[in-house]
């Protein structure tokens, strides 16, 4: 039997600074396949070219990945400053839309750093431009020198909710992640439920209240060695297993 299929969601971006291209880590298909045991799909993320009801049909589930460009402040009510960095229109109009149409349909999806973000926005939530420049807060951006292990490697604790929905999946209250991300969450959407917070409180990892499928995200990267990681691992499998009841139900209902 077919695997289940996972949309992720990537980036609008320029090859070499001038071919326009449409991308994807293969970190990222790499935990789809191994780990979550899904089929992993490529998404270009442009409302030209996909629309939500498509890709609610075509996809059982969705991987919201990171990226460099920034959720647009206008989406949350803000105005643009130098402070939110660079932007992807394009994105925001497929991501922020196709996450109210998963929550309300129960199609499971998991969001990674700019779509941890994403599902806060999306729900009504708004951001920080800038973590790093807030009183008593750590710098969680990515290293600008090094390897990239070095990059990814583990940074801070995560404190989780006992007996919350992480804590489950962890089976643990605190666990160790990397973090390579400037913005963060200001004040959490409607439904959105904070379980994680770094050691500055910064919020960490969140769920949509009430959503019949799985609506998990993560601000840091779990792709990064999904397959071993402790953390990382557990993450992706239990995302794996809510796609697969999603299609598997879908099927029966045919």
């Amino acid at each position: 039997m077919a695997r289940p299929v996972v949309g992720i969601i990537g980036n609008t971006d320029l090859l070499n600074g001038t071919y326009p291209a449409f991308t994807g880590g293969q970190m990222n298909a790499e935990a789809i396949s191994d780990v979550s045991g899904c089929l992993p799909l490529l998404i270009p993320a442009h409302p030209r070219f996909v629309s939500t009801e498509e890709l609610m049909t075509v996809c059982d589930g969705f991987l919201f990945t990171g990226g460099r460009p920034n959720v647009h402040p206008e989406e949350y009510g803000e105005p643009e400053t130098e402070a939110h960095g660079a932007f992807d229109r394009c994105r925001d109009a497929v991501t922020l839309p196709l996450i109210r149409a998963c929550v309300e349909a129960g199609q499971p999806f998991l969001g990674i750093c700019r779509g941890f973000q994403e599902v806060n926005v999306a729900m009504g939530g708004t951001l920080y431009p800038e973590i790093r420049d807030l009183p008593g807060r750590m710098n969680h951006r990515m290293p600008p020198e090094g390897t990239i292990e070095e990059k990814f490697a583990l940074r801070h604790i995560v404190r989780l909710a006992k007996g919350g929905k992480f804590a489950q999946v962890f089976g643990a209250d605190e666990v160790m992640t990397n973090t390579l991300h400037g913005q963060g969450i200001k004040q959490p959407g409607k439904r959105i439920v904070v379980e994680g917070y770094a050691p500055d409180g910064t919020p960490e990892a969140i769920y949509v209240e009430g959503a019949k499928g799985f609506t998990m995200a993560v601000q840091w990267h779990p792709e990064w060695r999904a397959g071993e990681d402790p953390v990382s691992r557990p993450l992706f499998e239990a995302f794996g297993a809510a796609v697969r009841e999603f299609a598997a139900e879908r099927r029966a209902q045919a």
